[in-house]
Protein backbone atom coordinates (compact mmCIF):
# COMPACT_ATOMS: atom_id res chain seq x y z
CA UNK A 1 0.00 0.00 0.00
CA UNK A 2 1.19 3.51 -0.85
CA UNK A 3 0.11 6.10 1.73
CA UNK A 4 0.44 9.85 1.34
CA UNK A 5 -0.45 13.14 2.97
CA UNK A 6 -1.95 15.87 0.82
CA UNK A 7 -4.10 18.99 0.61
CA UNK A 8 -7.28 19.08 -1.45
CA UNK A 9 -9.58 22.12 -1.74
CA UNK A 10 -7.61 23.73 1.08
CA UNK A 11 -8.16 20.77 3.43
CA UNK A 12 -5.22 18.74 4.75
CA UNK A 13 -5.80 15.01 4.61
CA UNK A 14 -4.11 11.68 3.97
CA UNK A 15 -4.93 8.62 1.93
CA UNK A 16 -3.77 5.80 -0.28
CA UNK A 17 -3.05 5.49 -3.98
CA UNK A 18 -5.48 3.45 -6.04
CA UNK A 19 -6.09 3.34 -9.81
CA UNK A 20 -4.27 6.63 -10.53
CA UNK A 21 -6.23 8.38 -7.81
CA UNK A 22 -6.38 8.76 -4.04
CA UNK A 23 -8.72 7.17 -1.53
CA UNK A 24 -9.25 9.87 1.09
CA UNK A 25 -8.67 8.05 4.38
CA UNK A 26 -8.65 11.28 6.35
CA UNK A 27 -12.27 11.94 5.39
CA UNK A 28 -13.21 8.53 6.77
CA UNK A 29 -11.03 8.08 9.84
CA UNK A 30 -11.16 11.63 11.25
CA UNK A 31 -14.31 10.84 13.22
CA UNK A 32 -12.24 8.20 15.04
CA UNK A 33 -9.51 10.66 15.97
CA UNK A 34 -7.11 9.78 13.13
CA UNK A 35 -6.79 13.20 11.49
CA UNK A 36 -3.25 12.63 10.19
CA UNK A 37 -1.29 9.69 8.84
CA UNK A 38 0.84 9.76 11.98
CA UNK A 39 -2.29 9.32 14.09
CA UNK A 40 -3.43 6.42 11.90
CA UNK A 41 -0.08 4.72 12.61
CA UNK A 42 -0.40 5.49 16.32
CA UNK A 43 -3.83 3.85 16.35
CA UNK A 44 -2.44 0.75 14.60
CA UNK A 45 -5.07 1.07 11.85
CA UNK A 46 -3.00 0.15 8.77
CA UNK A 47 -4.84 -3.14 8.31
CA UNK A 48 -8.20 -1.36 8.59
CA UNK A 49 -7.02 1.22 6.05
CA UNK A 50 -5.94 -1.50 3.62
CA UNK A 51 -9.34 -3.18 3.80
CA UNK A 52 -11.11 0.12 3.23
CA UNK A 53 -8.91 1.00 0.25
CA UNK A 54 -9.54 -2.40 -1.34
CA UNK A 55 -13.30 -1.80 -1.18
CA UNK A 56 -13.37 1.91 -2.13
CA UNK A 57 -13.10 3.86 -5.34
CA UNK A 58 -10.66 6.80 -5.44
CA UNK A 59 -12.04 10.10 -4.21
CA UNK A 60 -9.57 12.43 -5.94
CA UNK A 61 -7.49 12.24 -9.11
CA UNK A 62 -3.79 12.78 -8.46
CA UNK A 63 -3.76 16.03 -10.45
CA UNK A 64 -6.31 17.57 -8.06
CA UNK A 65 -4.25 17.22 -4.88
CA UNK A 66 -1.14 18.97 -3.56
CA UNK A 67 1.37 16.61 -1.99
CA UNK A 68 2.45 17.27 1.59
CA UNK A 69 5.43 15.66 3.32
CA UNK A 70 4.56 12.01 3.94
CA UNK A 71 4.43 12.67 7.69
CA UNK A 72 3.76 16.40 8.06
CA UNK A 73 3.76 16.26 11.87
CA UNK A 74 6.49 13.82 12.98
CA UNK A 75 7.52 13.73 16.59
CA UNK A 76 11.14 13.24 15.50
CA UNK A 77 13.16 13.46 12.30
CA UNK A 78 16.50 11.78 13.01
CA UNK A 79 19.08 12.00 10.23
CA UNK A 80 22.17 9.86 9.78
CA UNK A 81 25.38 11.38 8.48
CA UNK A 82 28.31 9.66 6.78
CA UNK A 83 26.54 6.34 6.27
CA UNK A 84 28.05 5.39 2.88
CA UNK A 85 31.78 4.81 2.48
CA UNK A 86 32.03 6.73 -0.80
CA UNK A 87 30.49 9.80 0.85
CA UNK A 88 32.79 9.46 3.88
CA UNK A 89 35.77 9.34 1.49
CA UNK A 90 34.69 12.29 -0.66
CA UNK A 91 34.31 14.60 2.36
CA UNK A 92 37.61 13.48 3.86
CA UNK A 93 36.21 12.00 7.04
CA UNK A 94 36.82 8.64 8.68
CA UNK A 95 34.27 5.93 9.35
CA UNK A 96 33.04 6.18 12.93
CA UNK A 97 32.29 3.20 15.14
CA UNK A 98 28.76 4.47 15.80
CA UNK A 99 26.41 6.36 13.44
CA UNK A 100 26.56 10.16 13.32
CA UNK A 101 23.12 11.54 14.16
CA UNK A 102 21.51 14.97 13.88
CA UNK A 103 17.97 16.32 13.76
CA UNK A 104 15.81 18.10 11.24
CA UNK A 105 12.60 19.95 12.05
CA UNK A 106 9.24 19.47 10.36
CA UNK A 107 9.28 23.03 8.96
CA UNK A 108 12.36 22.12 6.91
CA UNK A 109 10.54 19.69 4.62
CA UNK A 110 8.05 19.97 1.76
CA UNK A 111 6.15 17.39 -0.25
CA UNK A 112 6.53 15.99 -3.75
CA UNK A 113 6.29 18.66 -6.46
CA UNK A 114 6.37 21.47 -3.90
CA UNK A 115 9.19 24.02 -4.28
CA UNK A 116 12.48 23.65 -2.47
CA UNK A 117 13.59 27.05 -1.22
CA UNK A 118 17.20 28.16 -1.66
CA UNK A 119 17.85 30.48 1.30
CA UNK A 120 18.82 34.03 0.47
CA UNK A 121 21.77 33.91 2.90
CA UNK A 122 23.65 31.21 0.93
CA UNK A 123 24.43 29.98 -2.55
CA UNK A 124 25.80 26.64 -1.27
CA UNK A 125 22.54 24.66 -1.54
CA UNK A 126 23.24 20.95 -2.01
CA UNK A 127 21.16 17.84 -2.73
CA UNK A 128 21.28 14.59 -0.75
CA UNK A 129 19.14 11.69 -1.94
CA UNK A 130 18.28 9.30 0.89
CA UNK A 131 15.99 6.48 2.01
CA UNK A 132 13.62 7.39 4.86
CA UNK A 133 12.20 4.77 7.23
CA UNK A 134 8.94 5.65 9.02
CA UNK A 135 8.27 4.03 12.37
CA UNK A 136 4.93 2.27 12.75
CA UNK A 137 5.27 0.47 16.09
CA UNK A 138 6.62 2.11 19.25
CA UNK A 139 9.61 0.72 21.06
CA UNK A 140 12.66 1.27 23.22
CA UNK A 141 15.86 -0.79 23.28
CA UNK A 142 14.72 -2.57 20.13
CA UNK A 143 17.05 -5.40 19.10
CA UNK A 144 18.30 -5.23 15.53
CA UNK A 145 16.88 -8.71 14.93
CA UNK A 146 13.35 -7.36 15.54
CA UNK A 147 13.83 -3.81 14.32
CA UNK A 148 12.07 -4.08 10.95
CA UNK A 149 8.90 -5.14 12.79
CA UNK A 150 8.75 -1.54 14.03
CA UNK A 151 8.80 0.03 10.55
CA UNK A 152 5.57 1.09 8.83
CA UNK A 153 7.22 1.75 5.48
CA UNK A 154 9.74 3.68 3.42
CA UNK A 155 9.87 6.86 1.36
CA UNK A 156 12.31 9.01 -0.58
CA UNK A 157 14.00 11.98 1.06
CA UNK A 158 16.03 14.87 -0.35
CA UNK A 159 18.03 16.06 2.64
CA UNK A 160 18.77 19.51 1.22
CA UNK A 161 21.86 20.97 2.89
CA UNK A 162 23.11 24.54 3.15
CA UNK A 163 26.80 23.70 3.19
CA UNK A 164 28.42 26.94 4.38
CA UNK A 165 26.04 27.09 7.34
CA UNK A 166 26.63 23.39 7.99
CA UNK A 167 30.33 24.20 8.37
CA UNK A 168 29.87 27.09 10.83
CA UNK A 169 30.68 24.69 13.67
CA UNK A 170 31.29 20.99 14.17
CA UNK A 171 27.52 20.51 14.58
CA UNK A 172 25.56 19.88 11.35
CA UNK A 173 22.15 21.20 12.40
CA UNK A 174 22.49 24.82 11.24
CA UNK A 175 22.85 23.80 7.60
CA UNK A 176 20.39 20.95 7.72
CA UNK A 177 17.07 22.43 8.73
CA UNK A 178 16.51 25.69 6.81
CA UNK A 179 12.81 26.24 6.12
CA UNK A 180 11.52 24.28 3.10
CA UNK A 181 15.01 23.10 2.19
CA UNK A 182 14.31 19.35 2.09
CA UNK A 183 11.61 17.15 0.65
CA UNK A 184 9.90 13.94 1.76
CA UNK A 185 7.74 11.75 -0.46
CA UNK A 186 6.05 11.14 -2.70
CA UNK A 187 4.44 8.49 -0.49
CA UNK A 188 5.14 5.82 2.09
CA UNK A 189 5.34 2.27 0.73
CA UNK A 190 4.37 -0.20 3.44
CA UNK A 191 6.68 -3.00 4.46
CA UNK A 192 4.59 -5.76 2.89
CA UNK A 193 5.84 -4.35 -0.43
CA UNK A 194 9.41 -3.71 0.79
CA UNK A 195 10.32 -6.46 3.26
CA UNK A 196 14.08 -5.81 2.99
CA UNK A 197 15.28 -2.18 2.75
CA UNK A 198 18.83 -3.31 1.95
CA UNK A 199 17.82 -4.46 -1.53
CA UNK A 200 16.96 -1.09 -3.11
CA UNK A 201 18.64 1.16 -5.64
CA UNK A 202 18.80 4.92 -5.08
CA UNK A 203 19.45 7.56 -7.72
CA UNK A 204 19.52 11.36 -7.52
CA UNK A 205 19.21 13.48 -10.68
CA UNK A 206 19.78 17.22 -11.11
CA UNK A 207 18.23 18.63 -14.27
CA UNK A 208 18.09 15.10 -15.67
CA UNK A 209 21.76 14.28 -15.01
CA UNK A 210 22.50 11.43 -12.60
CA UNK A 211 24.56 12.80 -9.71
CA UNK A 212 24.16 9.99 -7.14
CA UNK A 213 23.68 6.28 -7.77
CA UNK A 214 23.93 3.54 -5.14
CA UNK A 215 22.38 0.45 -3.61
CA UNK A 216 21.18 0.49 -0.03
CA UNK A 217 23.16 -2.60 0.93
CA UNK A 218 26.20 -0.27 0.91
CA UNK A 219 25.04 1.55 4.05
CA UNK A 220 27.69 1.38 6.77
CA UNK A 221 25.01 1.03 9.44
CA UNK A 222 21.93 -0.67 7.95
CA UNK A 223 18.36 0.19 8.87
CA UNK A 224 17.89 -2.48 11.60
CA UNK A 225 21.05 -1.42 13.40
CA UNK A 226 20.11 2.26 13.11
CA UNK A 227 16.77 1.51 14.77
CA UNK A 228 18.47 -0.48 17.52
CA UNK A 229 20.99 2.30 18.20
CA UNK A 230 18.52 5.19 18.09
CA UNK A 231 15.92 3.39 20.21
CA UNK A 232 18.55 2.91 22.91
CA UNK A 233 18.85 6.70 23.12
CA UNK A 234 15.14 7.51 23.07
CA UNK A 235 11.83 5.76 22.53
CA UNK A 236 10.70 5.56 18.93
CA UNK A 237 7.06 6.38 18.23
CA UNK A 238 4.76 5.90 15.25
CA UNK A 239 5.40 8.57 12.65
CA UNK A 240 9.01 9.15 13.67
CA UNK A 241 11.27 9.40 10.63
CA UNK A 242 14.81 8.05 10.28
CA UNK A 243 16.65 9.50 7.27
CA UNK A 244 19.35 6.95 6.62
CA UNK A 245 22.20 8.87 4.95
CA UNK A 246 23.35 9.92 1.50
CA UNK A 247 25.84 8.26 -0.85
CA UNK A 248 28.75 9.86 -2.64
CA UNK A 249 28.28 12.39 -5.43
CA UNK A 250 27.16 15.44 -3.45
CA UNK A 251 27.61 18.82 -5.09
CA UNK A 252 29.94 20.06 -2.35
CA UNK A 253 32.81 17.86 -3.50
CA UNK A 254 32.55 18.37 -7.26
CA UNK A 255 34.94 20.61 -9.20
CA UNK A 256 33.55 23.20 -9.42
CA UNK A 257 30.91 22.63 -6.72
CA UNK A 258 27.49 21.76 -8.12
CA UNK A 259 24.87 23.71 -6.19
CA UNK A 260 21.11 23.71 -6.66
CA UNK A 261 19.94 26.98 -8.20
CA UNK A 262 16.50 28.55 -8.65
CA UNK A 263 14.84 26.88 -11.63
CA UNK A 264 16.67 23.57 -11.17
CA UNK A 265 14.77 20.30 -11.06
CA UNK A 266 15.97 17.66 -8.57
CA UNK A 267 14.69 14.09 -8.36
CA UNK A 268 15.34 11.25 -5.93
CA UNK A 269 14.21 7.84 -7.17
CA UNK A 270 14.29 4.62 -5.16
CA UNK A 271 13.31 1.23 -6.56
CA UNK A 272 10.07 -0.09 -5.14
CA UNK A 273 9.06 3.36 -3.93
CA UNK A 274 9.00 5.85 -6.78
CA UNK A 275 10.31 9.29 -7.62
CA UNK A 276 10.35 12.40 -5.42
CA UNK A 277 10.61 15.51 -7.57
CA UNK A 278 10.97 19.19 -6.71
CA UNK A 279 11.86 22.46 -8.42
CA UNK A 280 14.12 24.95 -6.65
CA UNK A 281 13.00 28.54 -6.08
CA UNK A 282 14.69 31.50 -4.43
CA UNK A 283 13.62 32.60 -0.96
CA UNK A 284 11.53 35.75 -1.31
CA UNK A 285 13.40 38.94 -0.55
Amino acid sequence: MKLLSFVVDGRPSYGALKDHGVVDLGARFTIEGCTTLRQLLEANRLADAARLVAATRPDHPLDKISFAPVIPDPGKIICVGLNYRDHVAEVGRTVTEKPALFARFACSQVGHEQPLVKPKVSDDFDYEGELAAVIGKPGRHIPASRALEHVAGYACYNEGSVRDWQRHTSQFLAGKTFADSGSFGPWLVTTDEIPDPSKLTLQTRLNGTVVQNTTTDLMITPVPELIAYISTICPLAPGDVIVTGTPGGVGLKRTPPLWMRPGDRVEVEISGIGMLGNTVIAEPA
